[in-house]
């Protein structure tokens, strides 16, 4: 069965998943067998056995590769306008990225200049990160710079 985990908590290796059925799962971290630790708003794929969640697998397929591809291509082609930050959901830092941009045609250039280098170093670890990381770092994780 598919799910989303809601909670996990490592200090007391135990966790909870919302269930494709709507129902919620409890599962101890012994159950985790995917590489890695379960993360907050990962999706898996579970059984559920006498209401608990069993043998717990990272359901990657889909996950960050979705937003990944045109995130990178729109850093690429418009991230001095910050269009690849509206993308990801970061309104604020499209804005910040739009409007340096801007204003700084007019001081000569050189902060437009600096927008363009961020916007390609993004396109650049956009593009060298593994999806799940990409998913955990930008969408789930929601770190808007680097």
């Amino acid at each position: 069965m598919k799910g989303k985990i809601l909670a996990y908590d490592a200090s007391t290796q135990t966790g909870l998943i919302a269930g494709a059925d709507g129902q919620r799962y409890p599962f101890p971290a012994g159950e985790w067998q995917s590489p890695g630790t379960p993360r907050t708003g990962g999706s898996v794929d579970f059984t559920p056995h006498d209401g608990e969640a069993r043998g717990l697998y990272a359901d990657t397929a889909g996950c960050g590769s979705s937003k990944k591809i045109p995130a990178a291509l729109l850093a690429l082609l418009l991230g001095v306008f910050g269009v690849h930050k509206f993308y990801l959901g970061y309104t604020k830092q499209g804005l910040i990225m739009l409007l340096v941009f801007l204003f700084g045609i007019v001081l000569l250039g050189i902060p437009s200049m600096v927008i363009g280098i961020i916007a390609f170093v993004e396109f650049i670890l956009y593009l060298i990160k593994p999806d799940e990381e990409f998913e955990q770092t930008y969408v789930i994780g929601r770190r808007p710079w680097f």
